[in-house]
């Protein structure tokens, strides 16, 4: 069944005549009419869900003037969130920073609290399990949360990334059983995410952000919501246009990752520095964009997005072989990695087995302390299952722990003698000079040490 049978088939469809809450919504669209809204003053905006996406979202629309009420099921990181300690950018921090002043921020358990919100935005993480199947119940739980205690004339954006099909499913169809139906009672919308951690250069005020509603009214409801938060809204006809985009934009990115690591390991047979063909193919001005090799693919989107679309493929539909081996060329690159650290070793006449091998860096991503899927962690397994004495080196990471045992960061690894040193992560500000005193150094990203120039024939 093709997406439009799916949605002609669910009986969930926009109602016309909108309800006294919907008409206060259009009032107030109408109001501002085609400009961009000065303020969200006078709204209260409840984010579920205050993790990577969730608390930059909160602290967007406080700069715009809601009031919000910041709702996560876990006390642990509303306890982080208040003592400021979370992955954040510096101007983010001082925005957090401010909040103990306003009053404006709520942080809470309690689902209660939901009816009092104009608008609500699901911000809940959407993870693959270990057989790189889709997780959904963090969402399903969430949703279903939001639509228990949905009253008319509420606003819900969807923000978190899954299957095309998502938000009719797990609101719009349980809403319209509730007897809400959008745009008569309720408005709903799909926006996706749009979160760089520890970029400044891609802050969510600086990055456009797509709408697509589940009729004109959710989806002018939600672009004036969101619209403070965003360089500008993309508004699209329907949630699944929106759903289907911010899979495509990530499955985009893992093909092309997959792609500069195997052509970079080319290039390094070839007595080529990698990054510096990337750079000069760069040059051109049209029909290519730089990617860059690394250990792997780690955080939410990359290794997990594309999942979404292959498993709600059914056998026999559309065929995705340049997908499928991508992911599976991402899965295995961390191991491709650790052979490499062998061959490097063996050459020299050294085993790994019993080799002191540090991993610099071990966070997915400079700048940040996040180490979802980071491919440091299978690494590290790897390395420890054939007999390594493998540790790891990152400040914004103190402690992990790889196959239920905990390791801690080596803290001044340049006073210590290793057998190999595998560049994972560069944090800004991380002194590299002491790697020249190491014998042997792989890197991962082929920016520190990069292959001599192939003699000219």
């Amino acid at each position: 069944m093709t997406i439009t049978q799916h949605i002609a088939s669910s009986g969930v469809t926009w109602a016309p005549g909108a309800g006294p809450g919907v008409t206060r919504w259009t009032d107030r669209l109408d109001a501002v009419g085609g400009h961009t809204p000065a303020s969200l003053r006078g709204l209260t905006v409840a984010v579920v869900g205050l993790g990577y996406v969730g608390l930059p979202t909160a602290l967007g629309l406080l700069d715009a003037g809601a009031t919000v009420l910041g709702i996560d099921i876990s006390e642990q990181r509303l306890a982080d969130i208040r003592t400021g300690d979370v992955d954040l950018l510096p101007a983010q921090h001082a925005a957090l920073a401010c909040t103990q002043n306003t009053g404006d921020l709520l942080l809470t358990t309690d689902v209660g609290t939901l009816p009092r919100a104009d608008a609500v935005i699901v911000c809940v993480p959407t993870p693959v399990t270990e057989d790189h199947r889709p997780d959904l119940r963090a969402l399903r739980a969430a949703c279903a949360t939001v639509v228990e205690r949905a009253v008319p004339g509420q606003l819900i954006v969807l923000t978190s990334t899954s299957h095309v099909g998502t938000t009719r499913d797990l609101l719009l169809a349980p809403l319209a059983a509730r007897g809400l139906a959008a745009e008569r009672d309720v408005l709903v919308a799909f926006a996706p995410e749009r979160i760089d951690p520890g970029n400044e250069r891609h802050t969510p005020e600086t990055t456009p952000r797509i709408v697509g509603g589940a009729g004109p009214v959710s989806s002018r409801a939600a672009a004036f919501v969101l619209r403070p938060t965003a360089s500008r809204i993309h508004q699209v006809p329907d949630p699944e246009t929106a759903e289907m985009a911010k899979l495509w934009e990530n499955i985009f990115r893992a093909v092309n990752i997959a792609l500069a690591n195997e052509l970079s390991e080319a290039c390094a047979h070839l007595g080529l520095a990698p990054v510096e063909v990337i750079d000069a193919a760069a040059t051109k001005p049209y029909g290519f964009m730089p990617f860059y090799p690394g250990p792997g693919a780690g955080g939410h989107c990359i290794p997990c997005d594309p999942y979404y679309l292959l498993h709600q493929l059914p056998p026999g539909g559309p065929s995705t072989p340049v997908l499928s081996r991508a992911m599976t060329a991402l899965r295995e690159r961390p191991a491709r990695i650790a052979a490499q650290a062998a061959e490097r070793l063996r050459a020299d006449g050294r085993p790994l087995d019993g080799a002191r091998v540090l991993v610099l860096g071990a966070a997915y991503k400079p700048g940040v302390s996040d180490m979802r899927e980071s491919p440091a962690l299978r690494l590290l397994a790897l390395l420890a299952e054939q007999g390594a004495d493998a540790r790891y080196s990152d400040c914004h990471v103190p402690r992990l722990t790889v196959d239920g045992r905990e390791l801690r960061s080596v803290p001044d690894p340049h006073e210590e003698a290793w057998d190999l040193v595998i560049v994972h992560t560069v944090h800004p500000g991380t002194d590299l000079g002491w790697l020249d005193a190491v014998p042997r150094v792989l890197d991962t990203r082929y920016r520190i040490r990069p292959a001599a120039p192939a003699a000219v024939r």
